[in-house]
């Protein structure tokens, strides 16, 4: 909770009485200004929340940032062990992807490049 909350909440209740205090006496101009003031607590209040929500939502993306950074050693580890035991379940089977892999890198590398298509000029 920040101050912009409690004050919001302030000046609504503010707001409230001073309405109902115009409302009891017929005071027109009184229960208008006790009604603005509230609107205005109100949105300050909104705009507390709305601070309060960015600020959790900041914390809860930078603590989830560090433990990503914190435990990416052993996700990586993790990873390469999988991927070992995969190959030694079915190493046919890695030897073919592999294969595969270097085939189509070999054909993209030695693809010849792309040429423009021939301009025609044609003369009068």
């Amino acid at each position: 909770m920040n101050k912009d909350r409690i004050a919001g909440s302030a000046k609504d209740f503010a707001g409230k009485v001073e309405g109902a205090a115009g409302d009891i006496a017929g005071d027109a101009q009184t229960k208008a200004a006790g009604r603005a003031r509230e609107a205005a607590g109100t949105v300050q209040n909104l705009y507390g929340q709305a601070k309060d929500a960015a600020r959790e939502a900041s914390d809860t993306v930078a603590s989830q940032a560090r433990d990503v950074y914190e435990h990416s050693g052993e996700t990586l580890r993790d990873g390469t062990q999988a991927v070992a035991r995969k190959v030694q379940d079915n190493p046919l089977g890695a030897l073919l992807v592999a294969a595969g892999i270097g085939f189509a890198l070999a054909l993209f590398m030695t693809r010849p490049p792309r040429r423009p298509p021939p301009r025609w000029r044609y003369r009068y």
